[in-house]
């Protein structure tokens, strides 16, 4: 029987990052990367990553890591989701992290565990476990999430007879910044040059680039949960004290409808990212099932519920200033990313014995 219940450390975890956030990662500062793309994720991410040991949290405790679960690290997507911070959690310390774990690869984990470099999976932010091509060396592979402060790049290459994983530093591949409509979370197109180190090949690069892939789908659904509550939370704040016709809007049937039903559906996604990612930590073999549920409901929850936020905020949701655009923009780009909700619809489908 699972526990969707946040444990003490859960509970310790989430209140370090959601302070160490505020410092570091305020939303003004998120904003400023629109103006300014070269800011990067550096200045935030430096102290999540050490001092509290983030970038380490999924590595086993032989390589300098903290060797928690998927649990915990679903804890901090919730808290990155609430601030639309612009660090490389997910795409370094959970998706190129697990590749590596599973490659099991002895080189690369204690840098990335102590926060001194960073990973990327080079593969379209679009691919999804299952669902996915190998690139060709020297080719452009785009629109990668996370590369372009990457100092290590896990490149799942179309090798002569079978596909090879290999690593490359950041003196070996060229990048090339595309438009983003997430400027929190920036892509860019990468393209390989030598041979890199092998770290896997055959059937079993494929199996980590999978394992890697459905970590990250697993975990980015409490991301969006993360960005629908916030959404939900602030709207309700502000429809409590903007007044129209001497009275809180909120007091008001129609706005207190709109908020109950969407109170209920980020409820909902909640309980299902939570399930996903605890179906992960304990290897259940609903796991699968949980992930695909997760991103086929929780993509469209964040995406609600951002448009509920601008449109409930009035003409002052429509500004720059106000940072619900921020949202808005991390939960559209999220919902493209590791899959669409009808590819893990589909997905869903079949786990079930849907018929088509």
């Amino acid at each position: 029987m699972s526990d969707l219940l946040y444990s003490d450390v859960e509970l310790s975890l989430r209140d370090s990052v959601r302070a160490a956030l505020r410092r570091h990662a305020p939303q003004e500062a998120t904003a400023r990367l629109y103006d300014d793309p070269s800011a990067g994720s550096s200045a935030a991410w430096a102290p999540l990553a050490r001092d509290l040991g983030l970038a380490g949290l999924l590595i086993g405790e032989d390589h300098g890591g903290a060797g928690a679960s998927a649990r915990e690290a679903a804890v901090v997507l919730e808290e990155i989701g609430r601030a639309v911070a612009p660090v490389p959690f997910l795409t370094s310390a959970v998706i190129a992290t697990t590749a590596l774990a599973a490659a099991g690869d002895e080189t690369f984990l204690p840098s990335l565990a102590t926060g001194d470099a960073t990973a990327v999976l080079v593969l379209p932010w679009s691919a999804r476990a299952g669902a996915w091509q190998a690139g060709v060396p020297g080719a452009d592979i785009a629109p990668v999430a996370g590369a372009l402060d990457a100092d290590l790049f896990v490149v799942p290459l179309a090798g002569d007879n079978e596909l090879e994983l290999r690593g490359y530093s950041r003196d070996e591949v060229e990048m090339t910044a595309l438009t983003s409509l997430d400027m929190s979370r920036q892509l860019a197109a990468v393209r390989t040059n030598g041979d890199g180190r092998l770290l896997l090949g055959g059937a079993s690069a494929t199996q980590a680039v999978n394992e890697a892939l459905s970590c990250g789908q697993a975990l980015l659904a409490s991301e969006q949960y993360g960005i629908a509550a916030w959404c939900l939370e602030t709207t309700v704040d502000y429809v409590k004290t903007r007044i129209q016709f001497a009275r809180p809007i909120g007091s008001f049937q129609a706005i207190k409808h709109r908020l109950a039903d969407l109170f209920l559906e980020v409820t909902q996604a909640g309980a299902v990212a939570r399930y996903a990612a605890d179906t992960r930590a304990r290897g259940d073999a609903d796991a699968a099932t949980a992930q695909a549920l997760a991103q086929a409901y929780c993509s469209d929850i964040a995406i609600r519920a951002a448009e509920e936020a601008l449109q409930l905020h009035g003409g002052i949701g429509m500004t720059w200033e106000h940072p619900v655009h921020l949202y808005l923009k991390r939960a559209k780009a999220d919902q493209l990313a590791l899959g669409t909700p009808a590819a893990h619809r589909a997905d869903l489908a079949e786990l079930v014995d849907l018929p088509a």
